[in-house]
């Protein structure tokens, strides 16, 4: 996990967006990851964006995560997803995504959109505490890392987590082939 100081996330609200605050303190104690293996690391906020961080806390693209909102339309109908990728790849938006939502068009949810409908900080983005509708839509990848670093919710700082806890969240569907390797 690189240069990141990582402590349990449920006791530092601060780092915290307060929708994935309130999905930790939900968290079921049946869950196969224990809400305790949920870290939280403060980072620098103009470092947030994954190259700059990656770099500067000396974390590989590889165990770096991306969340981003999609929004699929169909019939004046619109349906918001969350993709969860690695770093080293790049979601198929228009192809895979778009399936999935059975949707016409697909594309990234605007910036005001997401940050609207999710109550996150752009940029900090996290599969943790999304609205309960939405499908988490997990590459496969990413389950198969044993640590992930990933947004927090705000930009401030990164939650570190079980890869393999990505693919349990509610709504979470482990999808082969979400991503395809970044060019």
């Amino acid at each position: 996990m690189g240069t990141l100081k990582t402590e349990p996330a449920r006791s530092r609200p601060d780092l915290l967006a307060p929708p994935v605050m309130a999905a930790l303190e939900a968290w079921p104690a049946e869950a196969p990851i224990d809400v305790d293996d949920v870290l939280v690391a403060p980072i620098d906020a103009t470092l947030a964006d994954t190259a700059a961080f990656c770099a500067a806390y000396e974390v590989g693209l590889e165990e770096s995560a991306n969340c981003v909102i999609v929004a699929g339309k169909r019939g004046g109908e619109t349906r918001y997803a969350a993709c969860v990728i690695l770093a080293t790849t790049r979601a198929d938006v228009n192809g895979a995504v778009r399936r999935l939502l059975d949707a016409r068009k697909a594309s990234f949810a605007p910036m005001d959109e997401a940050v609207r409908s999710t109550g996150m900080e752009y940029g900090g983005i996290t599969p943790i505490g999304l609205p309960a509708d939405w499908p988490i839509l997990v590459d496969s990848r990413v389950v198969a890392v044993p640590h992930v670093i990933i947004g927090s919710g705000v930009r401030h700082s990164k939650i570190a987590l079980p890869g393999p806890a990505v693919g349990v969240l509610p709504n979470a569907q482990i999808i082969a082939d979400l991503a395809k390797p970044a060019a």
